[in-house]
């Protein structure tokens, strides 16, 4: 009766060993998760505000380059695309065609040197700078929580259980778009 009660409370306090452990894992796959999910909502806060930004912008430097009709149009159809993307690579891509939008935008205003020094124009100018520069920030961000997400997710035996509870393997990194290494073209 003893050796069976000692083979009893072994059997218990391994099965709770067990216990505890797939409970500590599933709890830090779920905080993982969230930590990536929270990145790249802060990705997407600063992307919206880049889009707040644009309307003002554009309709400053309309006033001053009537006949730039095409960059307005390339701009507004990139800020359209972005609001209608719906997964991660969507919004990278988009992402992608909006910056250099923004650039061409940006680059029509150097033949315009009364535009360049409209208060308005500054202000939004740099507005916009800023906010390029926390778009970079929160998109190293993000890919440091999915490699620390990856990381974790790709051990053994931690893969095993975020098969089994439905986990994703992997997450995807931000990538920049193809072609993003050349600066945009501007023809006039």
């Amino acid at each position: 009766m003893k050796k069976g009660l000692i083979r009893l409370s072994i059997v218990i306090v391994f099965l709770f060993g067990i216990f505890g452990y797939l409970k500590f894992q599933y709890n830090r796959l779920v905080q993982l998760e969230q930590e990536v999910k929270e990145a790249w909502a802060q990705v997407e806060n600063v992307y919206q505000r880049r889009n707040d930004l644009i309307p003002n912008l554009v309709a400053t430097v309309k006033g001053y380059a009537k006949h730039e009709k095409e960059v307005f149009l390339k701009v507004t159809e990139a800020r359209t695309k972005w609001q209608n993307a719906k997964t991660v690579r969507e919004k990278e891509i988009v992402a992608g065609e909006l910056e250099s939008a923004i650039s061409r935008l940006l680059l029509i205003v150097e033949n315009y040197p009364e535009l360049k020094a409209n208060e308005n124009f500054l202000a939004l100018q740099d507005e916009l700078a800023g906010t390029e520069n926390r778009i970079a920030v929160e998109r190293r961000r993000y890919n440091q929580a999915v490699r620390e997400y990856n990381r974790i997710v790709k051990t053994f035996p931690t893969f095993l259980f975020a098969r089994l509870f439905g986990f994703d393997i992997e997450k995807p990194y931000f990538k920049a778009v193809k072609g993003a290494e050349k600066p945009p073209e501007v023809k006039f």
